[in-house]
């Protein structure tokens, strides 16, 4: 591509230089999410999304928390270099992946269930449908099983040839980040402070590790002191690290706008959570998602989809992987 500046005004100049931003901003973020379809396997996989819509029914009936697990799942997949599935490639000589990265190691569930999901897509159509599309509808099934809202998942990602350790602990989102800190991690995606808000309510649903939410506990002032003190005995000053709580104390199962009251009541269980409504720019948010969950329903099906838009790899970039955790 070519891009011609006159040189007739210092205005112009400035409005081409613009242009140029805007131009480099759609090539960057926008054109191969334009590839992208929801009726992308329609002929050459027709039975895609009941297939993985029953495996995701099954799963998630098996075990309630798999629903959080697998949506988990989705967003570290988009948050480190897009959503390519990168996350589910294992470690090989050439590179260290992303399942053990900080942010992953020891709380990353789920892939079996898209392993299993994956087997039964190839069967079906072989070498057809990519992990990273697997991801993205089963991130939907999973919000729906547990009573969330929908909303239509375009398709046709490709999936990656590498995954980057260093990537996945530079680009999650951290339990102890400030209110500044988790604006600016989600404007590095493209995403606003309203946005960041309602996906932050998706934990509504799942569970976090005691050593993701100790130091709150102990530390942090701005704590409901009864709920700190059921939680204390699950996790200790020392030890425990592993042991789980739900995010969401009152319905830990259902996809609700529950996440947000805990929040009014000083009952985050991160940091993170609690930072949302806290005195900051976000209060009102909170306020108004605790109030109204067809909002909040609707503010966080829409941020899903931009989520699931982030730099796909698409045409001829990348593979359709023929198993999840390994390049072909």
């Amino acid at each position: 591509m070519v891009v011609i500046i006159s040189s007739s005004s210092s205005s112009s100049a400035m409005q081409n230089a613009f242009a140029i931003r805007s131009i480099l901003f759609v090539l960057v973020f926008g054109l191969s999410s334009a590839q992208l379809s929801s009726n992308f396997y329609s002929s050459s996989c027709p039975n895609l999304l009941s297939t993985i819509k029953t495996a995701v029914n099954s799963a998630v009936s098996n075990e309630a928390r798999m629903g959080a697990s697998l949506l988990r799942l989705h967003f570290h997949d988009c948050f480190v270099n897009g959503c390519d599935a990168s996350v589910l490639l294992d470690d090989t000589a050439n590179f260290t992946g992303e399942q053990n990265a900080g942010p992953n190691a020891n709380s990353l569930r789920g892939m079996d269930v898209i392993d299993t999901i994956k087997s039964q897509v190839e069967k079906a159509c072989p070498a057809t449908v990519s992990c990273a599309d697997i991801l993205a509808v089963a991130a939907r099934d999973s919000v729906v099983a547990l009573g969330g809202p929908s909303w239509s998942v375009v398709l046709g990602r490709r999936d990656s040839t590498s995954a980057s350790s260093s990537a996945a602990n530079n680009n999650l989102p951290a339990p102890t980040l400030n209110l500044n800190g988790l604006i600016s991690a989600f404007s590095n995606k493209g995403f606003t402070a309203k946005e960041m808000v309602a996906l932050s309510g998706s934990h509504t649903i799942g569970q976090a590790r005691c050593t993701s939410f100790r130091t709150r506990l102990y530390n942090e002032a701005n704590i409901n002191a009864s709920f700190a003190t059921s939680l204390k005995a699950n996790c200790p000053n020392s030890g425990g690290d592993n042991n789980i709580s739900p995010l969401d104390t009152l319905t830990p199962t259902s996809f609700d706008n529950n996440y947000f009251k805990n929040l009014l009541s000083q009952k985050g269980l991160l940091h993170s959570d609690q930072q949302l409504f806290s005195g900051g720019s976000t209060n009102s948010q909170v306020n108004a998602y605790s109030s109204n969950s067809a909002s909040f329903f609707n503010d966080f099906a829409s941020a899903m989809v931009k989520m699931g838009n982030l730099s796909p790899l698409t045409g001829t970039n990348g593979q359709i992987r023929l198993n999840c955790g390994k390049t072909n």
